[in-house]
């Protein structure tokens, strides 16, 4: 999608509701709140299509102005502000575009100096997380000398923004090369086209590949820029990893492990590992990482399965399957409020029988990644599922994402990620 100029003076209504939400600190405007467009000078009031990608400003029932957004044709979420000032133009966006990048780096440089060391030996962060970085649509990651943007709205897919995070990013030395990764299910939704053929950047004298090997906690992985999910890894979970190891003892079942990210850690402390997903390709790119940590002494086994039908069969098969610990990271669930409560179906019956698999005094680390699904939920899910287990348990620690990943307090939805740890009796 090309970039059109300006808000082209487009100006978008919307409900009481939709405007009280935003007073209060909200980004979003679902499509359901959209009382009606006045055109500006391009189109009439009845030809939304020709704003998408496009800065238009938000008023309410009132005329009374709330701000500017950038408009989707495609997305539920109609509207992403981007200012609380209505019509700002273009090139004003692109300036705070650049300025608010720029802070976003600055955060994560004095997030690391607090949480966790960004050097040789930790070299991988979110750099730019959304709405939580006033950015809405724009993520990045970086992973050794490779950094990963996605663009994933119609106003932040088009080239004027690439341009800024090139110029913004191409200023830190570490950078060897950036690259575009799209997210196949956000692209089908906004209706984007595909992003340009090969890097955005790449550093003179390097030779942009787009491999590389990174480091967190100490510990090494593979990283394929064109290959995995999202933007290639799971850097939120980055904390939760060392905090399930503080916990490990005896034998490790480690569920939809991905590319073994709490399975590796596991096995710096258990004595055997099981690590299970239902993807093949996920599970070589797994073992390529366990050769990458000779230094881990656990005996490490990789499972493909179905972790519902897996964890049917062990829990089935009495006390040969126990472990000391298990970890439920499973991928979301609930990828919208109507696929809801199937979710909490499944996240109860995920840990009805992990529950029921633990040695007396085994943790149990369970995760939710929907924000769908509230902490609230989750945790009311997870406590009917112990009082149907008959087990004891404990809630010793309640943990989300890794400060590179921050909440906005206003915007629930950025709170996406819920890591519980409990002691099971």
């Amino acid at each position: 999608m090309t970039s059109q100029a300006n808000a082209t003076g487009a100006v978008a209504a919307i409900t009481r509701r939709a405007a009280d939400r935003l007073r209060a600190g909200h980004l979003w405007v679902y499509r359901s709140d959209l009382e009606h467009f006045a055109g500006g000078a391009n189109a009439d009031a009845n030809s939304e299509d020709v704003f998408g990608g496009t800065l238009v400003s938000v008023v309410d029932s009132r005329g009374i102005p709330l701000g500017t957004g950038l408009y989707s044709t495609g997305s539920e979420i109609a509207l992403r502000l981007v200012s609380r000032q209505a019509g700002v133009e273009r090139a004003d966006y692109l300036h705070q575009v650049r300025e608010r990048v720029q802070t976003a780096i600055k955060l994560r440089e004095r997030v690391a100096a607090v949480a966790f060391s960004l050097s040789g030996e930790d070299n991988a962060c979110r750099l730019i997380f959304s709405e939580a970085d006033d950015l809405p649509g724009i993520v990045a990651d970086r992973y050794n000398g490779l950094a990963v943007v996605q663009l994933l709205t119609q106003g932040t897919a088009q080239d004027d923004v690439r341009h800024v995070l090139v110029e913004v990013l191409a200023q830190h030395s570490w950078v060897t090369a950036l690259v575009e990764r799209p997210d196949a299910r956000i692209r089908e939704l906004e209706q984007l086209g595909a992003p340009p053929a090969g890097p955005l950047f790449v550093r003179e004298g390097s030779d942009g590949a787009l491999k590389t090997i990174f480091a967190i906690n100490g510990l090494r992985f593979h990283f394929d820029a064109t290959a995995g999910q999202k933007t290639g890894a799971f850097l939120d979970q980055r904390l939760n990893y060392a905090a399930a190891a503080k916990y490990a003892q005896g034998r490790a079942l480690d569920v939809c492990t991905y590319q073994g990210g709490f399975a590796l850690h596991l096995a710096r402390v258990c004595k055997r590992v099981t690590g299970v997903d239902a993807s093949r390709a996920a599970l070589e790119v797994a073992d390529r990482n366990l050769e990458l940590n000779p230094g881990l002494t656990a005996k490490v086994d990789w499972l493909e399965a179905d972790a519902f039908e897996l964890l049917r069969d062990y829990a089935d098969s009495g006390t040969d399957a126990r472990f000391g610990i298990i970890v439920l990271d499973p991928p979301a669930f609930a990828k919208s409020k109507r696929t809801a409560e199937g979710a909490m179906r499944g996240y109860k019956e995920l840990n009805l029988r992990a529950l029921k698999m633990l040695t007396p005094g085994g943790t149990l680390v369970t995760c939710s990644c929907s924000h769908h699904v509230s902490l609230d939920k989750f945790a009311e899910v997870v406590r009917a599922a112990a009082i149907d287990s008959g087990r004891r348990v404990q809630l010793l620690e309640t943990r989300g994402a890794a400060p590179d990943h921050p909440a906005i307090l206003t915007l629930p939805e950025t709170s996406y990620l819920k890591c519980l740890i409990l002691r099971v009796g």
